[in-house]
């Protein structure tokens, strides 16, 4: 028999899967389960050890819960019997006085011919008067008071422009008339010559006047009158003091 016959009555390469199957048995045998049933059992006994943790935490938090829960309760319980005190009180403390009442009217019956000696609300009138003394003596001091302070005074600083007839006109003279006029309430203060033109110069001259006494009208027309030095007055400047 050739070999190529030989092959031709074999029929293991027909049941190779059998063969293989058969061979995988035999290893798992030796060896033990295979690495995806490792792997399987592993991956479950992960979920589980998780599971477990997750559990274990929320029990610890349930339990700081209810004792949470407890402590609340505790103090509720503790406001609820102090507002039971408070409500009490009122009427224990009126109690002394209902009682005191008759004790007092007791004496007062008792006392027959000393009720002109019995003052009742004696006290609480020379109270009022006490008060009402203090209180008019403390008026007044602040009244002498306010009245000793000095008021307030306004003031205002007003700097003037007096312009001559011409380049003739004695300018010491001008200024002099100027100084001349006088007031309650009027300060004069620094001055200076001011060219104009064409030799000309005015005469410019600052004042501190009391708003109340004083005023830029008033100080036109008295040195307007020096007709013969002044030509004209104008306000160059007016500031609130």
């Amino acid at each position: 028999m050739s070999g190529l016959e030989c092959l031709a009555a074999e029929n293991i390469w027909f049941d190779k899967n059998r063969y293989d199957e058969a061979e995988r048995r035999f290893y798992e045998g030796v060896n033990g389960p295979c690495t995806q049933s490792h792997q399987q059992s592993s991956s479950h006994a992960g979920g589980d050890q998780e599971l477990i943790s997750r559990m274990r935490s929320l029990e610890l938090e349930n339990q700081s819960l209810h004792q949470v829960v407890e402590e609340m309760r505790a103090a509720l319980q503790k406001l609820e019997s102090r507002v039971a005190v408070l409500e009490r009180s009122p009427s224990t403390g009126a109690v002394p006085c209902a009682k005191a009442a008759p004790v007092q009217q007791v004496k007062v019956e008792n006392g027959g011919d000393d009720d002109d000696d019995l003052d009742l609300f004696g006290s609480d009138e020379e109270e009022d008067a006490e008060a009402a003394r203090i209180r008019q003596e403390r008026l007044d001091a602040y009244a002498a008071k306010k009245a000793k302070k000095p008021a307030l005074i306004a003031k205002s600083s007003i700097l003037l422009d007096v312009k001559p007839w011409d380049d003739e006109t004695d300018m010491a003279k001008l200024e002099e008339c100027v100084r001349s006029v006088q007031a309650d309430g009027l300060l004069w203060g620094a001055s200076k010559l001011v060219p104009v033109g064409y030799g000309i110069k005015k005469l410019q001259i600052n004042c501190v006047v009391e708003d109340d006494k004083v005023g830029t009208d008033m100080l036109e027309e008295e040195i307007i009158k020096f007709e013969d030095y002044v030509q004209s007055v104008d306000v160059a400047a007016f500031n609130k003091i």
